[in-house]
This record gives structure tokens, C-alpha cells and sequence, in this order.
């Protein structure tokens, strides 16, 4: 079943920079799709689309007439100082409707101990590290149980254990929840360990120029030999893959 169906026709900003150009992809529901893109690409603008964040742009974008369940996880935590760490969870569940509030509000102490935040919940965003917020980032976009979860390199600032951590426990939440997963990144390794398929976008103005399906079973590390050699066979075939320089375009592999 199709979740989200993407055809970007052309988005330009009011400077005149062209961002994205002929960029269409689909996913089905509960996939989870790594988007890696040269810098500047704009990955950020096409969740922003996605999101619905930015309505400037030509082209279309379903499922038709229904809004998606959907949430956010950005690359800072983005917690709400003055709220606690329970608050920051109850700030979201509010947003849901009525009826299933009470539920999820009862299942947060125990979604905090899964998620290795127990004796936390009265703690404000200073108090905690910075793995510990994006611990409570993640759980906050999870909570809600989004059909679409759109993640913009949520751990790109973390030391490599911490990153690691939150990787598996990502993988967890979304076994659990099975949304739909679109998730950008620059590093190959963690898109080849986490996700299904992995979208390659352009240089600037960005299309797919790579649709590629990983087919190892997991569970997946970011140094696993398999990761490793998928890695290499990428990069073999494809040297200029990381900077959007393949001429001729590739989909469904």
C-alpha cells in the first residue's frame, strides 16, 4: 500500500535558486526510506515539503484529500525549556484527539523506562544530556504513533556511540509502530544500517538519480561486514554517487 506519493515538479525560491527539479518517489506504508544527498541539495526543503511546511512549490503530493498523522524529528531536540520532560511528551499527546489522550498519557512512564529515561520525567531539558534529549525527541515524535515520521539527520551532532544507541533504539520504536519512515542523512553507512531503500538525490536543482533497495536482513551496524561491502559495491559502481554527479538516472534496482 502506497503511504506517500511525491512528484516535485520544480521548487524555486524567491531569490530565483532552483532546489528541487523532476523529483518524484514513492513509499509504501511502514517502509523506511534513507533520502543522501551532497550538501546543499535540498533534502531539508523536501521534508519541509513532505511536511507541509513550505506550500511554494509546483507539483503534487499524496495521498489526495486527507492530511497525514504525521510527525517531526529535527537535527536539534528541539524540547521546550520551560517544560519538563513528562511535558514536553503531554504537549504532544494534547494535539491528539480527545479519546485517545488518556492511553498514551498513561503509557508514558513506561515508554520513558523503555527508552531509558526512567526518574527523568520531572526533568527539564538543561538537566539532560544531549543523547538524553534526543532520547526524549525520539519518544516525542513516536508517542503519537505518526503514519509518517520525517527525520532531518536527527543524530548528526552525537559521538558515534551515542548515534549508535539512538540507531537501535529508532529501529526499535519503528518495529513497534510501523510507521512510515523518511529519514535524511549524509552518512551512507547509517542509511545502508537503518533503512529499507535508499533515495540518492542530484546536485542542485536535486531529482533521484539512485532508487536503491538493500536487501540484507537485520538487525544492521554501521561497521557490519555486510554494511561494509554494500558500501564498497556502492562507491565501486558509483564514485561520484555522494556528490550527486551520476549522469544517467537510475530507479527501482
Amino acid at each position: 500500500m502506497t503511504a506517500l506519493n511525491v512528484h516535485i515538479q520544480e521548487k524555486v525560491f524567491a531569490n530565483g535558486l532552483c532546489a528541487l527539479s523532476d523529483l518524484q518517489f514513492e513509499t509504501r506504508q511502514g517502509q523506511f526510506t534513507a533520502i543522501v544527498g551532497p550538501s546543499g541539495a535540498g533534502k531539508t526543503t523536501l521534508l519541509n515539503i513532505i511536511a507541509g511546511l513550505d506550500g511554494e512549490f509546483s507539483g503534487t503530493l499524496t495521498p489526495a484529500g486527507r492530511k497525514l498523522h504525521m510527525g517531526f524529528m529535527f537535527q536539534e531536540a528541539r524540547l521546550l525549556p520551560w517544560l519538563t520532560v513528562q511535558q514536553n511528551l503531554e504537549l504532544v499527546i494534547g494535539a491528539l484527539p480527545t479519546h485517545a489522550q488518556p492511553a498514551l498519557l498513561k503509557k508514558a512512564p513506561e515508554l520513558l523506562h523503555e527508552v531509558g529515561l526512567q526518574g527523568f520525567s520531572d526533568a527539564f531539558p538543561r538537566q539532560l544530556s544531549i543523547g538524553m534529549q534526543r532520547r526524549v525527541s525520539l519518544l516525542r515524535a513516536f508517542i503519537i504513533q505518526p503514519e509518517l515520521l520525517l527525520m532531518d539527520e536527527p543524530f548528526q551532532s552525537l559521538d558515534e556511540p551515542t548515534a549508535d544507541q539512538l540507531r537501535q533504539l529508532l529501529l526499535k520504536l519503528w518495529q513497534e509502530t510501523r510507521s512510515s519512515v523518511v529519514f535524511v542523512t549524509h552518512n551512507l553507512r547509517e542509511a545502508l544500517a537503518l533503512a529499507d531503500r535508499i533515495l540518492f538525490l542530484s546536485v542542485r536543482p536535486a531529482k533521484v538519480i539512485l532508487d536503491y533497495t538493500i536487501e540484507c536482513a537485520r538487525p544492521r551496524q554501521t561497521h557490519d561486514d555486510e554494511v561494509n561491502r554494500i558500501h564498497h559495491e556502492l562507491l565501486q559502481t558509483h564514485p561520484e554517487l555522494l556528490s550527486g554527479a551520476i549522469e544517467q538516472r537510475i530507479i527501482d534496482r
